[in-house]
């Protein structure tokens, strides 16, 4: 019906200014999304979507409130109802999988040995998360990255009531736990797992801040990356995709492939960091195109950076077909997706890529299927609610398993809460 067939308004029907922001994000497959941003709390929504001057469907709805803005700190006290409200999964196999290496966890042991174990060389954070308030002490010297889980951990306590729980958090790109023997192994938080290691996988920080800051400060997300989704299949460029940096020997390799077959594959470095720049074998460093410009080709390559590539999930959410390396690497969601159902596999030598892509030629239809199940895998499982459910069923399952009271331990800090907020809200449930 085209992008601009629905007009969707939100407003407050008890205030005179409502300050929501609203998208409406076509998916060109005859679906709509529409998101929406508050920026302050109101009792109630009405939310008006017409096509022409006609209400649809039975518009104008009423959202009973009240409903509030991200900023708002109002947690939901039983945390099963805000499981059932947010219709999360009673188990998460992946979840089940990582915690199966610890059937219990002792805080005040862990407290002293992580640090000792990997505090001088590693980037660590150690929470306690303790009557719904998050505490804080860092390990190394590269703890930038501590926002995105300050930020996931805040916005979680606002929403609903933690459990009380301790753990670390690696910061790092390499998953840390390597040891064979299960006794003393360390329950270790990390955004990429291993076959090689016994971390405990969270979704990775990208995915995280693309959820919290949707129609913020992010322009890629999981939500943008549906209505950007390029030229209907047909319509695509047949030549395989890849940009990015050169940070594993493979993505070498990829390069001189394309750059032997130009036809076949277009692959190309955005900057060298890693290795030495030769031009003569990688050719010129390319400027940098839009992630959704991606979508013009009908084959997309997804090959390990230093660990997982963090693009799959926006690439599957898309409506090309994903070739995917075989990796060690996996994120919180690898597991569950299938070969020749969900993406194409290919060696992780590439040895395989041009036979692969070569049968994605000949056997249009099957390709074109892989690539809506993909899509449809991205939609149904990698969402922001996704995200909140994984994070907060982890941390509960988790708990569960501490044997002795989580700490508020020498040297951390309070992480407060976010305080510049222009609409504060007051929140029903407290007295």
């Amino acid at each position: 019906p085209g992008e601009n067939a629905f007009q969707v308004k939100i407003t407050a029907p008890d205030e005179q200014f409502t300050r929501v922001g609203v998208q409406v994000l076509d998916r060109k497959d005859g679906s709509f999304l529409v998101r929406y941003r508050m920026y302050a709390s109101y009792k109630n929504l009405k939310i008006e979507v017409k096509t022409g001057d006609k209400h649809v469907a039975k518009s104008p709805y009423i959202l009973k409130g009240p409903v509030y803005h991200e900023n708002c700190d109002c947690p939901q006290e039983e945390s099963s109802a805000w499981l059932e409200e947010m219709d999360c999964p009673q188990i998460i196999p992946q979840i089940q999988r990582d915690l199966g290496n610890f059937p219990v966890v002792d805080p005040d042991k862990i407290a002293k040995e992580i640090p000792q174990r990997f505090g001088q060389r590693q980037s660590l954070c150690h929470y306690t998360i303790k009557d719904n308030e998050v505490y804080i002490k860092t390990y190394g010297e590269h703890v930038g990255f501590r926002i995105f889980m300050d930020a996931i951990l805040l916005s979680l306590t606002r929403k609903v009531k933690m459990p009380d729980v301790e753990f670390f958090v690696n910061l790092g790109d390499w998953p840390l736990e390597k040891k064979k023997i299960p006794q003393n192994l360390h329950p270790i938080f990390s955004w990429c797992g291993s076959s090689e290691s016994k971390d405990i996988v969270m979704p990775t920080y990208d995915l995280t801040d693309s959820v919290l800051e949707t129609m913020g400060r992010v322009s890629l997300d999981m939500l943008s990356v549906q209505a950007n989704t390029g030229p209907s299949w047909e319509d695509k460029n047949t030549t395989a995709f890849w940009r990015g940096r050169d940070s594993r020997k493979e993505r070498l390799e990829l390069v001189k492939l394309s750059r032997k077959y130009p036809e076949i594959i277009d692959a190309a470095f955005t900057n060298f960091f890693f290795f030495k720049h030769d031009e003569s074998l990688y050719g010129p460093i390319v400027k940098h195109i839009s992630f959704f410009d991606f979508f013009k080709y009908k084959y997309q390559i997804n090959i390990d950076g230093t660990v997982a590539a963090y693009r799959l999930p926006y690439l599957l959410a898309g409506n090309s077909v994903v070739l995917k390396q075989d990796s060690i690497y996996y994120e919180h969601f690898y597991n569950e997706l299938q070969p020749w159902k969900h993406y194409i596999p290919f060696k992780s030598d590439l040895s395989d890529l041009l036979e692969k892509l070569q049968w994605a030629k000949e056997h249009d239809e099957e390709a074109k299927n892989i690539a809506k199940s993909g899509q449809e895998f991205a939609r149904n499982n990698l969402m922001g609610d996704h995200i909140f459910c994984y994070y907060f069923k982890l941390f509960q399952e988790y708990a569960s398993l501490q044997v002795s009271e989580p700490k508020i331990r020498d040297g951390m800090e309070k992480v407060q809460q976010p305080d510049d907020d222009l609409f504060p809200c007051t929140c029903h449930r407290k007295k």
